[in-house]
């Protein structure tokens, strides 16, 4: 039986800084179609929504493509999300390619507030459909066990970028040079069995009074294109001391790499803080050849459009796969 038979119609709404990559979605399949939510607001800054077209939506499968990038559209999109599975539609799906507090998971002392469990309650609260539980569609989490701070109203759906920056790599003209570095052993055991035709290089972190210092734990990238993959950069601190010219002499360079680049599904890059990986007038020592994330974080993705070493590998074709499957 043709496998496109058994695909489904899906209506995709989107919040207003992922209508790029919607569109994307959109384009992968026929059986993908587009509606507009009105974003507006009160005169008190509270928000003043409208779904266009909802009563159409009775018996359709029906998805939105969130992006909570900052606090103050979080509240405006929950909004939604709560409303759509309500207009009796026969399934609802929830797109969150980042899960934005997920490297705040654990608690370390009395009073932490670990803010990954408390979104994960704000999602769990999407009212049921017609079709029962919502599934919610997120990337790379942070950590996989945060499968189970959900309650039992949602059905998360770990997806991965991994396979994009695969066939990146395939592409590249010294494929049979790369070597994938991982920052730290939770990156190796998140990825390493995804990656696990390309040979390996371990760092490791390790603080001496306020100095982290980063060294070759295992591996060797002698003559290599080095990768380094991990799953988010916000600050840029752990990437960049990777790359760090003092360090990449004395752990990369020392032994052999001749090119360092880098891959992560999730770029904040908070205050704009990609700048400092950008390529100047002269590409220095330090640099990375190339800097892949995927476009899981919208506003991200178009500032470093076309700045060098920066490249977007798009989610948009894993998204309708899992829309319609």
């Amino acid at each position: 039986m043709d496998k496109s038979q058994n695909k489904k119609h899906v209506v995709l709404f989107y919040c207003a800084e992922c209508e790029d990559l919607a569109r994307k979605v959109a384009s992968q399949s026929d059986l993908i179609t587009l509606q507009t939510i009105k974003w507006r607001n009160f005169d008190d800054g509270f928000p003043n929504i409208f779904i266009n077209n909802a009563q159409d939506l009775r018996g359709q499968h029906v998805a939105f493509l969130a992006s909570f990038s900052s606090q103050g559209v979080i509240f405006e999109q929950l909004s939604v999300i709560y409303a759509l599975p309500r207009l009796f539609v026969a399934s609802f799906t929830v797109v969150l390619p980042f899960f934005p507090t997920g490297s705040f998971e654990r608690m370390e002392e009395e009073g932490d507030v670990a803010t990954a469990f408390t979104m994960a309650r704000m999602l769990s609260n999407i009212p049921i459909s017609r079709g029962g539980p919502t599934s919610l569609v997120i990337y790379d989490i942070h950590a996989l066990q945060e499968r189970f701070y959900f309650g039992d109203h949602v059905l998360p759906l770990f997806e991965t970028g991994i396979p994009l920056l695969k066939q990146r790599l395939h592409q590249l003209p010294d494929s049979d040079k790369i070597v994938v570095a991982f920052p730290d052993d939770g990156a190796w055991k998140r990825f390493h069995k995804q990656l696990d035709h390309f040979p390996a290089v371990v760092c490791n972190k390790v603080r001496e009074g306020n100095k982290r210092i980063v060294r070759l734990k295992e591996g060797n990238p002698a003559g290599c294109h080095v990768v380094i993959v991990d799953d988010l950069v916000q600050s840029g601190g752990t990437l960049i001391e990777c790359q760090d010219l003092s360090i990449l002499k004395k752990v990369l360079a020392a032994n052999g790499a001749s090119k360092v680049s880098a891959y992560v599904t999730h770029g904040v890059f908070p205050m704009q803080s990609w700048e400092r990986f950008t390529h100047k007038d002269e590409v220095s020592e330090k640099a990375f050849t190339y800097f892949w994330i995927t476009d899981s974080c919208p506003l991200t993705a178009k500032a470093i459009a076309n700045r060098a070493p920066f490249e977007v590998l798009s989610l948009a074709g894993s998204i309708a796969e899992s829309l319609q499957t």
